[in-house]
């Protein structure tokens, strides 16, 4: 008998689909985080798509980079990048080898192991605290930073823990050592699966992409962001504009 997770694993072929066509297919699949810490599952509820090169929105638009590297290989695989110095995010390769096209993954529903994000959460929170306590000499204040920013996550709603795509790595503990991962191999510590038969459907909607204030039009108008109308674990916006 072939194990679920082989009957699950998510096919590549729909993410070598063309920008919005794979994030419309990806909508509403599951991340999944299997390793020594235990099982997180969550579901997609928000994308954004990047095209390649003349996309002015998409880091291909530099051309092939030791930091882009993986967008212009075969799609299924994680390419994971910091923004702002301080947050990891997960993108999806979609498209044929060369493309260099890539899904951000903005909001995870969760579904199972909420009490490993939720943990996750509050250990990344507290470490960034006593981060920033450590470059001014730690003291007790800075250790009180740390726990209220542990008990700020521990008060949130479960929809909440993985609402955006900083969100997203924290709750799962991904980071750039995740970079280059398949995600269609349901081996890997990290994946995706198809959504379950028991999954309630999903309203699509779309609309711009957000944070890409430096991108000129046609660009920052593209409706390429893709999210589940209505769902609480959507971070932007989430009516049609």
């Amino acid at each position: 008998m072939t194990p679920a997770s082989f009957q699950n694993a998510y096919p590549r072929d729909l993410l070598a689909r063309y920008g919005l066509a794979a994030a419309t297919a990806l909508l509403g699949a599951r991340l999944v985080r299997n390793d020594a810490s235990g099982v997180r599952v969550g579901r997609i509820v928000e994308l954004e798509a990047y095209a390649g090169p003349d996309d002015m929105a998409s880091h291909a638009r530099f051309g092939r980079t030791s930091r882009n590297a993986v967008m212009f290989g075969p799609p299924g695989h994680a390419y994971v990048y910091l923004v702002y110095g301080m947050y990891d995010c997960l993108n999806v390769v979609i498209e044929p080898s060369g493309r260099a096209a890539a899904l951000l993954v903005r909001s995870i529903e969760p579904l199972e192991g909420v009490d490993l994000m939720r943990h996750a959460r509050e250990e990344r929170a507290a470490g960034r605290a006593r981060g920033r306590a450590d470059r001014r000499n730690a003291s007790v204040e800075d250790a009180a930073r740390a726990d209220t920013a542990r008990q700020r996550v521990a008060a949130l709603p479960a929809a909440r823990l993985a609402s955006g795509p900083g969100l997203v790595c924290a709750a799962f503990s991904i980071g750039r050592e995740d970079g280059g991962a398949d995600l269609c191999d349901p081996a890997s510590p990290l994946h995706l699966e198809l959504a379950a038969p028991g999954d309630s459907p999903l309203e699509r909607a779309y609309g711009p992409r957000i944070g890409i204030g430096y991108a000129p039009e046609p660009w920052l108008g593209m409706p390429w962001r893709v999210w589940a109308a209505g769902n609480p674990a959507v971070s932007g916006p989430r009516t049609r504009r």
